[in-house]
């Protein structure tokens, strides 16, 4: 097998230890590249393909996540990670972890960690590695690594619900939420609502936001209910689809182009957050964006020729 057909092969899964690293689809993207240009610079063909390529990608990515830490510090609102709508790796033997770890929710609580302790959790907890690959790609010892596995579990477990509902309940509620959405049910709403539910959107300050920050059924109920029939009206439309492994939708205007994203996070039969990722640079890897000012504009015009 040549050195292309064998990397292209394992490109899968480099992106996936990169984005989970990154949270980035465009910085894992970059990841991947650069771990191709060392290898196909590389003079020899290591004994295994598959962990040389995994601890460059790593390396590599725990190095821009360094850097990017920075840029999240001085980041305007809430930081959310890229949405991601296909994984495009694959193992049924681990399905479920990589399932998990790609959420919202998990990319979040994996914020917490530092670069190694997350690289290390990733490819032991969600891909298998044995502790010599790992110590390989991050460059410390076994031991070491085994310490940081520990410290990361613990922040890890310290964040998750206690359980976590099934594929087919969170489709069903998913279902149900977003036909409260369209009709602006607002007890429909407010039902399929954890009491603490938060409402969070991503737009880095570059789009008029939904709102910052709302907590509480009620109030999200209301808002969701105030603002999302006004989007149909101007022919915004909603597609639903699998954000991040988890229920969400996609909004686009009525060019097609996408206005933003939204994850339903669901624990124990209800819904405990929606994130809405809206910052243009986070969705044109799905495709052509939105003006969401205009949208904004149009939803206000719609509004004032209705209102009595």
């Amino acid at each position: 097998m040549s050195k292309v057909e064998e990397f292209e092969e394992l490109r899968p899964l480099l992106f996936s230890i990169a984005y989970r690293i990154l949270g980035s689809v465009s910085e894992a993207e970059d990841a991947v590249q650069e771990t191709w240009l060392r290898y196909d610079g590389s003079g020899t063909r290591p004994t295994s393909t598959k962990a040389f390529l995994s601890a460059t990608v790593t390396r590599i990515s725990i190095d821009v996540l360094r850097s990017a830490r920075v840029r999240r510090e001085e980041y305007v609102g809430p930081w959310f990670p890229e949405p991601l709508l296909n994984d495009p790796y694959e193992d049924p033997a681990r399905s479920a972890e990589l399932a998990d770890s790609v959420s919202m929710a998990a990319l979040l609580l994996l914020e917490r960690l530092s670069p190694l302790e997350r690289a290390v959790f990733l490819l032991r907890e969600v891909f298998g590695f044995g502790f010599e690959d790992i110590a390989e790609a991050v460059e410390r010892s076994e031991a070491a690594c085994r310490q940081l596995l520990v410290r990361a579990r613990r922040h890890m477990q310290a964040g998750r619900p206690r359980f976590a509902p099934d594929r087919e309940e969170r489709e069903e509620l998913a279902t149900r939420f977003f036909d409260a959405l369209k009709n602006g049910d607002v007890d429909g709403l407010q039902s399929l609502l954890t009491a603490d539910v938060q409402l969070l959107g991503d737009g880095g300050g570059k789009t008029p936001q939904l709102a910052r920050a709302v907590a509480g059924a009620q109030n999200v109920a209301r808002l969701l209910a105030s603002v999302f029939p006004w989007l149909l009206r101007i022919e915004v439309s909603l597609t639903p689809a699998e954000v991040n492994g988890q229920p969400g939708a996609v909004f686009r205007d009525r060019d097609g182009r996408i206005l933003h994203t939204m994850a339903l996070d669901v624990v124990e039969g209800r819904i405990q957050a929606i994130r809405s990722v809206s910052n243009p640079d986070k969705l044109r890897h799905l495709g052509p964006v939105a003006d969401a000012w205009a949208v904004t504009d149009e939803v206000k015009r719609a509004r004032r020729r209705h209102t009595p």
